[in-house]
């Protein structure tokens, strides 16, 4: 991009191709001490917004209630839908499913075998997306996108593996109970069109995305910088969604060290 033109006061519109999905998305320059930033939320009542160990110890739970009951409803009648998470769902279909998810409704189950399969997996999204920090956590996100580009397998494998065996419990339970769901979605791939590229595509940027400290070394809000991390983002996940099977219990009795410093 021209610097002038993006720092114009101007809106300037791109779209970049991944896995056969175009992503549009406009840009306007405005100087840090404008922009708006993610801080952690305080929130502790309902499930958006709260951080995922604060709801996983009220609920007694190793996964969020909202991400079990999601994927289930999904797997009943939706994992067979075409564009299953890549379509969205109605947004007030979604804002309902949040409020009754956060008010613990006890019609949820019922409100969820009536409503749209695509809002449900909307819901699930924005569960994601709302949480005060990214499933695979800030303190992560630069390990990650540099495991992620290490050219040699085996150090990349140990890189990778070792980046998850850091993550909290509760993040790691959530993320591999997903991981598992979105493979399980995969193999219908010739029915609802959903590959593995396209599941990162829709899912990496919001399990993994960077916090304020990452994004203060983005001096300019340049297409080709935010085009690179997005791209990042999705191999990662990619790079689990292609992986053998991986188990809490195997991870945790594996206790090799490993380093991107090396």
């Amino acid at each position: 991009l021209d610097p002038q033109a993006v720092q114009s006061k101007n809106w300037h519109m791109d779209v970049i191709e991944m896995n056969g999905i175009k992503v549009e998305f406009s840009m306007k320059f405005s100087s840090r001490d404008m922009s708006l930033k993610r801080t952690p939320s305080k929130k502790q009542t309902g499930v958006f917004g709260v951080k995922i160990s604060v709801v996983t110890k009220r609920e007694r739970s190793k996964v969020p209630y909202i991400v079990r009951q999601c994927i289930e409803e999904v797997e009943k009648r939706g994992i067979e839908e075409v564009g299953i998470y890549r379509i969205s769902g109605v947004a007030t279909d979604i804002q309902a499913l949040k409020a009754a998810f956060d008010a613990n409704n006890k019609d949820i189950l019922m409100m969820l075998s009536d409503m749209d399969i695509n809002a449900i997996a909307g819901t699930l999204k924005l569960y994601f997306r709302e949480l005060p920090e990214p499933l695979l956590t800030d303190r992560l996100y630069l390990a990650f996108m540099e495991g992620i580009a290490l050219s040699d397998p085996a150090a990349k494998e140990n890189c990778m593996m070792h980046l998850l065996r850091s993550l909290p419990d509760p993040n790691l339970m959530t993320f591999l109970f997903l991981l598992q769901h979105l493979k399980r979605v995969a193999e219908k791939e010739p029915i609802n069109k959903m590959s593995l590229h396209n599941l990162a595509t829709v899912f990496g940027p919001t399990l993994l995305r960077p916090s304020e400290v990452e994004s203060k070394g983005h001096t300019n809000l340049a297409s080709d910088i935010w085009s690179h991390d997005v791209m990042a983002q999705v191999q990662v996940l990619l790079y689990y969604l292609q992986h053998p099977p991986i188990s809490f219990s195997e991870l945790k009795r594996n206790t090799l060290y490993y380093s991107t410093d090396v």
